[in-house]
């Protein structure tokens, strides 16, 4: 269930209320009994992940390799394997 920000026009009072999606929004408000309460349209929190899996360090390798950063570590590995052929 979403949580809702209001504020009342009368007096000013900024609050929170945790109602379902089909709740109808609050039209009293709860300091001043005002009837000019209205709901404030927000982009609502970010998404959040929690836990391994979700981050782009978790698919990282974390052991070091002889690889030049570029991707050319198979082309590294053949070459050498090559030369140790020829010896």
């Amino acid at each position: 269930m979403p949580t809702y920000e209001y504020v009342c026009k009368d007096c000013g009072y900024e609050f929170e209320a945790f109602q379902s999606i089909k709740a109808e929004p609050i039209k009293v408000c709860p300091k001043c009994g005002g009837h000019n309460v209205v709901r404030k349209i927000s982009a609502g929190a970010g998404l959040v992940f929690k836990g391994s899996g979700f981050y782009i360090t978790d698919y990282k390798n974390k052991h070091s390799s002889p690889s030049n950063g570029n991707g050319n570590h198979a082309k590294s590995s053949a070459k050498e394997s090559t030369a140790k052929e020829k010896e």
